[in-house]
């Protein structure tokens, strides 16, 4: 017979440790919260694998992590630690997708890190990553129309293609499954970057990639005027500083 009450110390020892772990980690999330605000990149990636290493089911750790890495990544100067984090911030952000698939963080985490990723893929590869960047992106804002970081992705994703010449776009949309290329245009990548300034206007990212897109449209005045505002905000983002001087290189560019 078993013992009820072996069982019920057994039962709550096991619900004692859960609320234990839940709690860790999620002081964990909150310290990486704070590093993160200190534009600490590495500080905050560290909290949120700790975070995960108590509950590997925290949604808000594996979203955060996964942006972490990519910050982390975005300006490494070693090729292999970029490609690593970049592969890690892919994990983080389906493990999220799965746990949560009607939230906007995990499928903006996953649009940014395979946006990352296809950079140093060869073309064929790149329409692929093209094809899931854009169908996370929508799927965010599916879920949060006014997602500043999603609108950038679609911003930059209509932006990006605009950019290739014409036979290469060509090539993408009929022979290597790009279809989807078909939908982006310039005022698309103008719309959705306009979009995502207004709904998180301090974040510089927006202005600096807003304003490149205005000057491949010709629009030098609201360009410059974009660079203006890059400069002058103060800076959120761990980023920043490199985003800083990118505006000043264009700025004094003719």
């Amino acid at each position: 017979m078993v013992n009820m009450r072996s069982l019920f110390v057994s039962l709550l020892v096991i619900s004692m440790f859960g609320t234990a772990s839940a709690q860790s980690a999620s002081n964990q999330v909150s310290l990486g919260d704070n590093d993160y605000a200190a534009l600490n990149a590495s500080g905050a990636l560290a909290h949120y694998e700790q975070a995960l290493a108590a509950d590997p089911r925290n949604f808000d750790a594996l979203w955060k992590a996964s942006r972490s890495a990519v910050d982390i990544g975005s300006y490494s100067p070693d090729n292999t630690r970029r490609s690593a984090l970049f592969a890690s911030a892919e994990q983080y952000a389906r493990r999220a997708i799965a746990l949560d698939a009607n939230s906007p963080e995990g499928h903006f985490a996953l649009a940014r890190a395979l946006g990352k990723t296809a950079l140093a893929q060869s073309a064929r590869s790149r329409v692929k990553y093209a094809t899931a960047i854009r169908s996370e992106a929508l799927e965010c804002l599916r879920h949060d129309a006014a997602f500043a970081g999603c609108l950038h992705v679609m911003g930059m994703w209509n932006a990006e293609v605009m950019r290739l010449n014409g036979i290469t776009r060509m090539i993408a949309k009929n022979f290597l499954g790009g279809q989807v290329f078909g939908t982006a245009s310039w005022a698309n990548a103008i719309s959705y970057m306009e979009k995502a300034v207004a709904a998180d206007p301090r974040r510089i990212v927006h202005h600096l990639d807003l304003a490149g897109v205005y000057r491949d449209t010709g629009d030098k005045t609201r360009a410059r005027a974009e660079l203006q505002t890059v400069l002058k905000l103060p800076p959120t983002d761990v980023n920043d500083g490199h985003y800083k001087e990118e505006a000043r290189k264009s700025l004094s560019s003719p």
